[in-house]
């Protein structure tokens, strides 16, 4: 693309899209806010109209991939049907965003942990453990789970289930294919809860 022949309307959106493609393809160090404005084919100064700077970048990717995870989580939660095959889709849908989107998952929880991360990125960074925490809760209320403290039970269960993740992507399951393995953690999971199987 040519400089200035961009139209597409919404630079923003478009230099995220490019960001996570570039995040892919490079990794954090690949990305500056020069390279996409000429991958777009926009001014070099066109992004400092939606990005200070390349941290504000970063920052709003890992808003962006929160938002994304979070609306994922919430469907498997709202979705009809007992507690325990909610909480088995849920936990389906994280592994299967983290091994998706394992560089950006990496650039979130970087992002969520750093000392000057704003409120914003901290309350989205949270909202998933909180979502599978009240999943929980409701689960103790109902009698279906042990007792305990739904926020520490659903830590442990994203503990173990990014730990999958992270192991698929290190083709370290050797010949367990990581459906079969998240069905495994996910029925292991859930007799830890208390859910009778």
């Amino acid at each position: 693309m040519t400089e200035g022949s961009y139209h597409h309307g919404n630079l923003r959106a478009a230099l995220l899209e490019r960001a996570e493609a570039v995040l892919v393809e490079s990794g954090v160090d690949g990305l500056s806010l020069r390279a996409l404005a000429r991958d777009l084919g926009v001014s070099h100064a066109a992004p400092s109209r939606h990005f200070r700077d390349r941290q504000a970048l970063l920052d709003a990717l890992a808003v962006s991939g929160f938002t994304r995870l979070n609306e994922r989580l919430r469907t498997a939660v709202e979705a009809p049907g007992p507690v325990s095959a909610r909480l088995s889709a849920l936990g389906r849908a994280y592994v299967e965003f983290a091994v998706t989107h394992a560089p950006l998952l990496n650039l979130m929880f970087t992002a969520k942990h750093a000392d000057d991360s704003s409120a914003e990125l901290k309350e989205l960074g949270h909202r998933s453990l909180e979502t599978t925490a009240e999943l929980i809760a409701q689960a103790q209320r109902e009698g279906d789970a042990r007792a305990g403290d739904p926020a520490r039970l659903a830590q442990v269960a994203f503990s173990a289930l990014h730990g999958l993740a992270t192991l698929a992507l290190g083709s370290l399951l050797d010949d367990t294919p990581l459906a079969e393995a998240t069905e495994l953690a996910i029925d292991v999971l859930l007799t830890g809860l208390g859910f009778s199987r």
